[in-house]
């Protein structure tokens, strides 16, 4: 056993230790000196093998409360609720709470578990965590000794129709049962070497994979032309991650001989080799071809590392194009003699051309198997066909509501901006099309009355009939072509950027993309914006690709000075022949990725705006893009792909991804609600955000619950927090919901400066319920109010006795980041005018005299934004003032006697421990002037040199004083060490140590 340990402390994390569990076995040395015939001898030691599912030497076996190992004599000891063994290896750690306790207090307690060093030997091999009370379950991977836990990938499991199981019963039964159990350690956890991180798939991937691998064994090899199927899953849910798993499930079956990833953009296969390679297992190897005869002799090899190939739809259509009546038939006959499977990436782009019908008929024996967030059906199809037509049936969905719905993706905030009045647009078609000019329609015949007025009442966009699907034309399909090309909508457009950009941006901490409708626009905006947005930093991508056709003399002028600008602010050398590299330039720096991680630190570095045609509105992922600006008429799955750029997950300065459109914008409107009910699997709640005015009212009615928790509880100006455990609760819930209302109606216009605002209707309104009129929202709190509640908020953290008591559940439900929202500095004027005027009145009219009483109320009420203890030294500081044991300093603000009274406690509390325990109060002081944790408290025998100090006689008097008993030498060292501890890293001490209460 002190082998195998030694093995697993040296590989500590979870990711290597994956490859350790899923080796199968592993090599040791007989150490048994009385085993004269087999000492010293080496042998292999099976551990795991992921196939013997309840099956051959799998053993399984159920820990209920495990101790850990506890890294200190101090503290109690630490107990897990359940652990699961497979062949006695720990790989998932389960943490149960009670009903009623949210189950964030679980997965809280693990991370605590994690901090504190728990999961190191033996518990270093658990693989998985699950957090469960009875009502909900999450499950996420162990992040290791040095990596984060990150909330965002703390999953819920679901049944095969994305519906979320909670109820415990049904997750021990389906997901905490053998196989399954055994299978998620061993088929679908994935060690990512990429950034050293395991990963564990969420329930729709495994589902997919499963479906695939599923289809494949079942596959009769000898028949032609077979379809495989297609897995729809939305952008951002981690299809590359699905579709690696569903090739190595396939070739650890060696249900196929070959399994050939298909991209059909050569950055796009660069990226998904490094993800496949990263997600590999040691003993795997996936293959990347260097070029076409790379490719062909990598198919036609029987190497087992041969099995798993990345390659482009290109390389591969031209195998067939050199193979075709050459040389090379014989090799492509040996290949055909293969079992493949083809896993098609974004299959909605690329499958209904040329050079996909060449590879099918070149390998007529292969299966297909294709990957989109938007597949093509009968409303949009291509060359009368669709993804079902092309790959088979759909093996599984996971829509875009879906993922919104689970918060693997954002949602979405769609603005249609007039550039033009739609009266003046629709009474410039009627005219044209009465053949009256506008000076004349009071004069029209009755023909042209006739069609005039007909095209006055017409709507803007058009309509299809429902039942005849006859397409009835609207105003905006009878505009011109170069409507939009006019430079007045174009310098709109520009105004409208300029306007919002730093509200969207967060003063240019976020990424935007502009996507125009054709190369020549392009390069009209990006000189545009040079010259009226020179504070922005902005280029433009599109096909560098420069032909003898008409305008080739314009494209290329454009090229060349964008590619000058980017040059010169970035210090590049690109040219037109390395346009590709310049995509790759700019992918990175929109991304953040290498060598640009760190490019947010550095403003001049960052890209602000990217201008693009096509390029970049499918297949490009940025958590840093949270804008779409577009100056093009997008349709279904275009307009998916493209608002999709927008909505990866940052955290909460992102809480959605806005676009605004400007070209045929009512148009665009019914295009959007086309693709939404298209690409929603039919449940589109939750794709599109709530607008202002709702964030507004949500945000009232929030505000106006939380106020009256207050006033029930007698504290009407939230000058501490209520009593009652389940006061607390709700106040805790309540106030994230309120700041989650404030933050996404910032980014839509709300400032904390202004209290009322006039909410315009938007087209469309009508149908979706609104009355279509002006509608005035007044916000009935102000900065103040929000800031005092959020130090009430922050006052809910959990003290290190709750904390630290054996068995405690954590009442509330805390978020992190909302105890970080500034309260330094609230309102200090304010507190600061009200103290004044209480001077004032107190040397003019006396401590009695009704107006000073008043003045003394409105003080106090200004007190409600500090913390608990700044309110007590407030108060004691007031108190001295009035006794006349303090005179006010000309300029010293309330503040500063605050800061200066805590100051001199905090000093007077440090003076009395030292002299409590007789130790050296300079040691004392230097200590707690450090930013110490217990992790670091001890470097360079600091404390230990600290604790050498205490006279042992004047604590054992102390202790035993306190306790009222006798204590022998040992219990006081360790008291003595606690209570040092206690007092430096948090702050605490007994009551008799701190200063008395006034």
């Amino acid at each position: 056993m002190g082998q195998i340990l030694e093995q697993i402390k040296s590989l500590r994390t979870p990711v290597k230790l994956n490859g350790f569990i899923n080796g199968g076995s592993i090599l040791i040395k007989r150490d048994n000196e009385d085993d004269k015939a087999h000492f010293g001898k080496e042998i292999s030691l099976k551990i795991y093998d992921r196939k013997e599912i309840a099956a051959g030497k799998s053993r399984y076996q159920i820990v209920e409360q495990p101790q850990f190992p506890v890294h200190s004599d101090i503290k109690s000891q630490r107990r897990g609720d359940l652990l699961l063994l497979i062949n006695g290896m720990p790989v998932i750690h389960i943490e149960l709470k009670n009903t009623n306790v949210p189950v964030s207090q679980a997965c809280y307690q693990i991370q605590k578990y994690a901090g504190e060093g728990i999961y190191t030997g033996i518990y270093s091999l658990v693989q998985i965590f699950v957090a469960m009370n009875p009502e909900e379950t999450r499950y996420f991977a162990n992040p290791g000794p040095e990596g984060k836990f990150n909330p965002d990938f703390y999953f819920h499991w679901a049944d095969f129709n994305n519906n979320p199981i909670n109820d415990w019963k049904r997750i021990a039964t389906s997901f905490l049962s053998i196989p399954m159990a055994h299978q998620l350690i061993g088929f679908y956890t994935v060690a990512d070497d990429t950034d050293g991180v395991l990963k564990v798939m969420r329930s729709y991937q495994y589902y997919a994979a499963n479906a695939i691998s599923d289809r494949v064994s079942k596959t009769k090899w000898d028949e032609p032309r077979q379809r495989g199927g297609y897995v729809w899953h939305t952008t951002g849910s981690g299809k590359t991650l699905t579709s690696f798993k569903s090739a190595q499930l396939i070739a650890a079956s060696r249900d196929a001989d070959k399994v050939i990833f298909l991209m059909d953009r050569i950055e796009l296969g660069t990226q998904s080799l490094r993800e496949y390679q990263g997600f590999a297992a040691d003993d795997e190897s996936i293959q990347a071809t260097e070029n076409t005869t790379d490719l062909l002799h990598k198919l036609r090899s029987d190497s087992a590392n041969d099995t798993l190939i990345v390659t482009s739809i290109q390389k591969m259509s031209r195998i067939s194009k050199d193979a075709r009546g050459g040389a090379m038939s014989d090799a492509i006959d040996h290949i055909n003699t293969k079992r493949m499977v083809f896993i098609i990436d974004e299959c909605h782009r690329s499958t209904f051309g040329e050079m996909m019908l060449t590879i099918r008929q070149t390998f007529p024996r292969a299966i297909f198997f294709g990957f989109t967030g938007t597949p093509i059906q009968e409303e949009n199809q291509k060359k009368q066909n669709t993804t079902t037509s092309i790959f088979g049936d759909e093996l599984h969905r996971y829509s875009i509501a879906d993922g919104i719905r689970d918060k693997n993706v954002l949602g979405f905030d769609p603005y249609m901006v007039l550039t033009y009045k739609e009266s003046d647009l629709r009474q410039a078609v009627a005219e044209e099309k009465a053949h009256v000019r506008h000076e004349d329609v009071k004069n029209m015949t009755d023909v042209q009355k006739e069609k005039y007025y007909a095209f006055m009442q017409l709507p803007m966009a058009g309509t299809k009939d429902p039942i005849s699907g006859k397409f009835e034309k609207g105003i905006e399909d009878y505009l011109p072509a170069d409507q939009y090309r006019r430079q007045a909508h174009q310098m709109m457009v520009v105004q409208d950027i300029r306007e919002h950009w730093p509200i969207l941006s967060h003063n240019s901490k976020f990424h935007a993309l502009f996507a125009t409708s054709s190369i020549n626009e392009a390069i009209e905006y990006y000189r545009l914006m040079k010259k009226e947005l020179p504070e922005l930093k902005i280029t433009a991508l599109f096909d560098s690709n420069i032909d003898n056709n008409a305008g080739a003399n314009y494209k290329e002028d454009g090229l060349e000075e964008i590619v000058r600008d980017y040059n010169e602010r970035y210090h590049q050398d690109f040219t037109i022949p390395t346009f590709s590299l310049m995509k790759k330039d700019i992918a990175a720096r929109l991304a953040h990725k290498q060598p640009y991680t760190r490019i947010d630190l550095d403003k001049k570095e960052q890209l602000d705006l990217l201008i693009v045609v096509d390029q970049m509105l499918t297949g490009f992922d940025s958590k840093w893009i949270n804008t779409l600006y577009l100056d093009k008429l997008l349709e279904y799955e275009r307009v998916i792909q493209a608002f999709s750029r927008t909505n990866r997950l940052f955290g909460p300065d992102k809480p959605f991804g806005t676009i605004r459109y400007y070209r045929y914008p009512n148009t665009q409107r019914k295009n959007v609600e086309d693709a939404v009910k298209l690409y929603s699997g039919d449940r589109p709640f939750g794709l599109f955000v709530d607008k202002l005015k709702d964030n507004l009212r949500n945000l009232n009615n929030t505000y106006q619950d939380i106020q009256q928790l207050f006033i029930n509880a007698d504290i009407p100006d939230f000058s501490h927090l209520p009593d009652e455990i389940p006061v607390k609760q709700k106040f805790a819930k309540l106030f994230k919901q309120m700041n989650e209302y404030i933050e996404a109606a910032e980014l839509q216009g709300f400032t904390w400066d202004k209290r009322s605002y006039l909410i315009e209707p938007e087209a469309g309104d009508e149908a979706e319920g609104d009355t279509g009129e002006e509608t005035v929202i007044d916000v009935q709190l102000d900065e103040r109010d929000f800031k005092t509640m959020a130090q009430r908020y922050k006052e809910l953290a959990p003290t290190k006795e709750e904390t630290e008591a054996a068995g405690s559940d954590l009442p509330y439900e805390i978020d992190g980041y909302l105890t970080t929202i500034d309260t330094e500095m609230i309102d200090s004027e304010y507190m600061n005018s009200r103290f004044e005027k209480w001077i004032k009145e107190l040397n003019l009219s006396g401590p009695n005299a009704e107006i000073t009483k008043r003045a003394e109320a409105e003080l106090h009420s200004s007190f409600a934004s500090l913390t608990q203890d700044e309110q007590k030294y407030a108060n004691i500081f007031l108190h001295d003032i009035q006794r006349g044991d303090v005179k006010v300093e000309p300029g010293k603000s309330l503040r500063d006697y605050i800061t200066e009274y805590m100051a001199r406690a905090d000093s007077d509390r440090i003076h009395r421990f030292s002299e409590t325990f007789g130790l050296d109060e300079e040691k004392l002081r230097g200590l707690k002037e450090m930013t110490l944790t217990e992790g670091n408290i001890n470097e360079y025998r600091r404390f230990d040199a600290l604790k050498e100090t205490v006279d042992k006689g004047k604590a054992k008097a102390y202790f035993e004083k306190h306790e009222g008993r006798r204590l022998p030498p040992p219990k006081v060292t360790i008291k003595i060490d606690s209570a040092l501890r206690d007092f430096i890293l948090d702050d605490k001490c007994d009551p008799d140590i701190e200063e008395p209460e006034e």
